[in-house]
Formats: C-alpha cells, sequence, structure tokens
C-alpha cells in the first residue's frame, strides 16, 4: 500500500472514530469516565463552594460486604475504587471484581455482578480500581485480577452476550507464558470511540523473560481484536513495560496517552541493555489505528522501578492543548497533545554508574527544569529522623552503610539507598487538574528506600536469615538473572521513617509558569505516639477538584479533607469508617451534588479496613 493510501485511510478511520466519540459525551452532572473526562478529576459542578463547603455531611452510605480478610489473598485486598456515574447511576468494583450499580442519589442498590475470581490464587495485587462505561452501547466493561474483560449490560448487570465469548474476552490468550496471579488487570479500561482500550498488571520482578506489556484495542460491541501494542522489543530477554495505570483517552484528537512501565525485572538489566526505548514512557497512539504518534520516555533503562503509575491528565498550558506526566521521581512533564514537544525545557543529566558486572546503567537521565521535583531527591545522614537520639543514631548508620549518590544511583550488592522510593513520589493516585485557576494538584510520598542485589546462591540463606525482620521488605527472585533482589522502605529500629517528614505532601502547581503555588503536609500517622499533627501521611489513592477545592482522603487515618485550591488551606475535614486509600469522585443526582469517596483500607499499607462507600452532600 503506498504511502497516500495509508495516510487516507488513517485519516478516515480517525474522523469516524472522533464521529463517534461525540455519541459518548455526557453532562456536567455525571462523573462518566474513572477520573472523569481528560483524566482530569474535575468536575464543573457549583453548589458546593469554600463559604459552605464546611456543612458537608453524611448523605448516605452503602457496604459492599466484602470484609473478611483472614486469608493470604485477602490480607492484600484493597478498596481502590472510584465510582463512576452515568444517567444517575453510580458503577464501581470490589477489590476481588464484583461491580455494584447503585442509585446515585440514594445509594440504593441496583443490581451487582459477581465474576467468581479464585480467592484461593496467589495474586500480585487484589484491586480494582474502577469501571469504564461506554454511553452508545449502555455498556459497563471491566477487567479483573484474573485476566478478564467482562462486557456488562449497564441496565441489568448481564453479561453482554455478543461481546467475546459471552460477554468475556480472555486477556491470556496471545500473551506468552501468563501466571495466573501475576498477569492482571488493575486499572479501569479506556472507551473512546467504539473502542475498549485495555492494558494488564504485571508481577514485574519474579524473572527476567515475563509477559508481555502489550496494550490491545477490542471492538467495544463484539469483543474482536483491532489493534496491539508492545512496548518490548522482540529481541529483548525481557517483559512487563505494561501499562497498569490507567490510560487517557482524547476524544478530540482519537488519541489515547498510555504510561508505560519498567521491563522485567525492575533492578536488574544486564539482559535488556540499552534505553529500553518504549518504557516508562508516555505513547500517543491514534486510537483509530494503533499507530504510534509520538513518545518521550522519562526514565532510560529503568533500574529503580519508576514506572509512570500516574494517569496522563490533559491540560491547557499558556493556550496549547497539553498532556502532564507525573512521575514517581517527582518530575512533572508537560508536552504538546499533538506533537509531543516538552513546553518547558528538558535537560540530560549525567547520573551514576552502575558497579555490578553486566549492567550498564543509562550514563543521563531527563530532568524537567520547571516545574521543579515536588519531592526530595536525596537523604543525608545528618537529615535523618528520628523519634529519640537512638532512633537518629541508628538511621544514620544504615545510610552510612549504603551507596547514595543522589537520585538514579543504580541497585547494588553493599545496598543502594533510593530516594525518592520506588512507591513515589507521585503514584497511581495521580493528579487533578482544575481548568479555572490553572492549577494541577498532586499529593505524594516522601520515603526513601533501600534495595539490594542478592548473588544466586545467597538467595535462600539471605531470605532464611532476615525472615521476619521487616514487615514492608519484600524479595524476589528475578529468575533467569545472576541476582535476587530485597527491598524495603528505610525505617529505623522501632519502625519509623528514617526520612524526614513531611512523609506525605499535597502541592499546587501553576500549569502556564510550571511554578509552585503551594505545598502543604498531608495527612496524620495516629499508630505511632509521640509525632506531631503536621508530620505528613504515607499515603495512596489521589484527589478530586472542583469550583476551587480539592477534596482528597488517600492518608493512612480516616480522614476526608477539603483544601482551598488557591492558598493550601484546610477547609473542611470529616471522619470516615476506614482509611481511604482511593480518589474521590463528584456529580449531581436528585438534585443534590455529592462527593464520594470509597473507605475500605490497604492490606499492603496495614490501615483500617472496611467495605464503605460513602457520599457527602450539602445539610
Amino acid at each position: 500500500m503506498n504511502d497516500h493510501m495509508t495516510m487516507r485511510n488513517a485519516l478516515i478511520a480517525t474522523l469516524l472514530l472522533t464521529a463517534s466519540c461525540s455519541s459518548t459525551t455526557s453532562n456536567n452532572n455525571d462523573w462518566p469516565a474513572y477520573a472523569n473526562a481528560g483524566g482530569t478529576r474535575y468536575s464543573p459542578l457549583t453548589d458546593i463552594d469554600r463559604t459552605n463547603v464546611g456543612k458537608l455531611e453524611v448523605a448516605w452510605t452503602y457496604h459492599t460486604g466484602e470484609t473478611s480478610f483472614e486469608k493470604d489473598s485477602e490480607q492484600k485486598s484493597t478498596f481502590e475504587t472510584t465510582p463512576i456515574v452515568a444517567d444517575g447511576v453510580m458503577y464501581l468494583s470490589t477489590g476481588f471484581n464484583k461491580v455494584i450499580a447503585l442509585d446515585a442519589a440514594t445509594g440504593h442498590e441496583k443490581w451487582t455482578f459477581d465474576p467468581r475470581v479464585d480467592r484461593s490464587g496467589d495474586f500480585s495485587e487484589v484491586t480494582s480500581r474502577g469501571v469504564a462505561y461506554w454511553a452508545k452501547g449502555k455498556r459497563i466493561f471491566e477487567g479483573t485480577i484474573d485476566a478478564r474483560l467482562i462486557a456488562l449490560d449497564a441496565a441489568t448487570g448481564s453479561p453482554s452476550k455478543d461481546f467475546g465469548v459471552r460477554g468475556t474476552v480472555d486477556l491470556t490468550e496471545g500473551i506468552a507464558h501468563p501466571r495466573f496471579g501475576d498477569y492482571q488487570v488493575t486499572s479501569p479500561p479506556a472507551v473512546i470511540g467504539d473502542l475498549v482500550i485495555v492494558g494488564s498488571a504485571i508481577g514485574d520482578n519474579g524473572a527476567a523473560e515475563l509477559e508481555r506489556g502489550s496494550v490491545r484495542a477490542y471492538d467495544a460491541r463484539t469483543g474482536a481484536l483491532r489493534w496491539t501494542f508492545d512496548p518490548i522489543a522482540r529481541e529483548l530477554h525481557s517483559g512487563a513495560a505494561n501499562a497498569w495505570a490507567p490510560i487517557t483517552a482524547d476524544p478530540e484528537s482519537g488519541m489515547v496517552f498510555v504510561p508505560t512501565s519498567s521491563p522485567s525485572p525492575d533492578y536488574y538489566g544486564g539482559l535488556r541493555l540499552g534505553k529500553n526505548e518504549l518504557a516508562n514512557s508516555i505513547v500517543a497512539i491514534r486510537a483509530a489505528t494503533g499507530e504510534v504518534a509520538w513518545h518521550f520516555q522519562v526514565v532510560h533503562h529503568d533500574l529503580w522501578d519508576y514506572d509512570i503509575a500516574t494517569q496522563p491528565v490533559l491540560v491547557e498550558v499558556r493556550g496549547i492543548k497539553a498532556v502532564a506526566v507525573g512521575t514517581k521521581m517527582g518530575h512533572l512533564f508537560f508536552f504538546n497533545r499533538a506533537t509531543g514537544e516538552p513546553l518547558f525545557p528538558i535537560e540530560e543529566r549525567p547520573v551514576p554508574a552502575s558497579d555490578i558486572a553486566g549492567e550498564e546503567a543509562w550514563p543521563t537521565q531527563p530532568f524537567p527544569t520547571m516545574p521543579p521535583p515536588i519531592v526530595p531527591s536525596q537523604l543525608k545522614p545528618d537529615d535523618v529522623f528520628g523519634v529519640d537520639d537512638a532512633d537518629r543514631a541508628a538511621c544514620k548508620s544504615i545510610i552510612a552503610s549504603l551507596r547514595h549518590d543522589g537520585m538514579f544511583t543504580p541497585p547494588s550488592i553493599r545496598g543502594t539507598l533510593q530516594v525518592p522510593g520506588n512507591v513515589g513520589g507521585m503514584h497511581w493516585g495521580g493528579m487533578s487538574y482544575d481548568p479555572v485557576h490553572h492549577i494541577i494538584v498532586a499529593n505524594t510520598n516522601r520515603l526513601a528506600a533501600t534495595v539490594r542485589l542478592i548473588p544466586r546462591a545467597d538467595y535462600d540463606a539471605d531470605r532464611a536469615r532476615s525472615k521476619g525482620e521487616r514487615i514492608f521488605g519484600e524479595y524476589n527472585r528475578m529468575s533467569g538473572t545472576p541476582y535476587a533482589m530485597y527491598r524495603t522502605i528505610l525505617l529505623s529500629p522501632k519502625g519509623v521513617p528514617c526520612t524526614p517528614p513531611p512523609w506525605g505532601a499535597l502541592t499546587a502547581i501553576d500549569v502556564n509558569s510550571g511554578k509552585v503555588r503551594w505545598e502543604t503536609p498531608f495527612g496524620t500517622v495516629t499508630r505511632i505516639p509521640g509525632l506531631p499533627p503536621n508530620i505528613g501521611s504515607p499515603n495512596l489513592g489521589g484527589s478530586a477538584t472542583s469550583n476551587g477545592i480539592v477534596f482528597i482522603a488517600a492518608a493512612m487515618d480516616e480522614i476526608f479533607r477539603a483544601f482551598d485550591v488557591e492558598t493550601g488551606k484546610e477547609i473542611w475535614h470529616a471522619p470516615l469508617p476506614a482509611s481511604a486509600q482511593a480518589s474521590p469522585m463528584i456529580y449531581r443526582a436528585g438534585g443534590k451534588q455529592f462527593v464520594v469517596i470509597a473507605a475500605g483500607g490497604h492490606g499492603k499499607l496495614h490501615t483500617k479496613r472496611g467495605d464503605a462507600v460513602v457520599a457527602f452532600a450539602l445539610k
């Protein structure tokens, strides 16, 4: 086929896709997609404002019934869902992929669907962050932790029998050696036009050659495969580079923005030398054809598990339609949506070399000049925190034993201090965008971590020696490489982070100037006595903005908060029945504006567990 024919066909496909997208738009009362339109987590509703937000109270509470956490897999279970609302109906999912439809005004249950995930399985993650809605076909789509893509009738919850096989597409088809429990879907699919697009979550530290992180587009009506994007070069002894964070659809341009993760395994790249170009990248794909329009790699040859964990956000920068990309390193990048051109200069700066035989760390890494990094990237012995002198001395001793030459210090046998740690920085909670005030709000973690490579012959003895030593520690074999690994949050002997507080913060960035507008410690840690109230909490989950207000839970406490988007001042808070490692959403139903949060706690974060969906409204 000649170039003119190819261009013409691509143009026709894009025009058809864009035309069909117009039928999927919803009114401002709804919240029809995870993170709402363009990943912004923004609602234009104005019933609740900065003068009356203090009058919010619980309007209704719904309990999912998923409250049993005895089994190993259920200990990992989390309730990270962000509900969606379309045509007055709320749809949400639980950790084991039960889909629930509620009357959005009252919280009364309309229907439920249980895909009957095998709970005895050993899952890397037990979570579902939400479902997707196809307005044209009135369908709900969910990706499951056992690697299925399911289509349901939005009105009844019954499987859509003309989609795939009796409503289901098996996502392991076409994927080499998929492992049950390690090849999953944890984020909602993206819907654009008549396509449903899905990535995957991969347990990417277990071995070198794992499942490939293919992103696939399916016909939303039939389940037929339309295209596949594979970020891993075929000749590499690697896998993953998967899009486990949410994919962002842009109906106006007909593109989807895919955030990819690190190649496997995370901490040793001797079998995948080079940049690993499409891993750790924001990839702009023409949804109609699957063609890559542009991409930018935020980490070259990742050795730190610095996935792009945040959903790309569609913003406007000085009148230019842009996409914002947040990272675990605390770097925030802005690109022209159409061309991929950076809207603030990016510098390639030298970074430390590896001291591991066979490893070739990339000599430079990209650093945005604006905005500045919103988390620290270095930890010196004199800066450590501790509850007393002995605790601080122990933290200093630990740091002195580790290799640390600043950000991007490669993993080592000696042990490497990683600042920020693999949890972030910015994480899967993502960012929210207020287009009226031109502000992006991001919540971050500020915890250092340590990572240690273990020669293969020493692995079993090393693991046996430190069994039960640290509750947050994690071993992985990285099979097929010369090394296994151990990583953990940097904690004192009393279990307190050695990193100076705040351990969690909320930051607002002006998208036009790239400057930080304000920053405030966020959340409290009540389980450690004697800590000051403004210590800032490790957090998972995100924020939402509306009418000059930022709503967020996410911290380790059981509190839902509101902040002034222009000043960062806390203007409201309310207790929750459990910790909320989830992101809020906002909508209007029955003539009333609601703000909703899922409060179910987090197994890995060891916060208070529960099963509540809590809706707040004005008195």
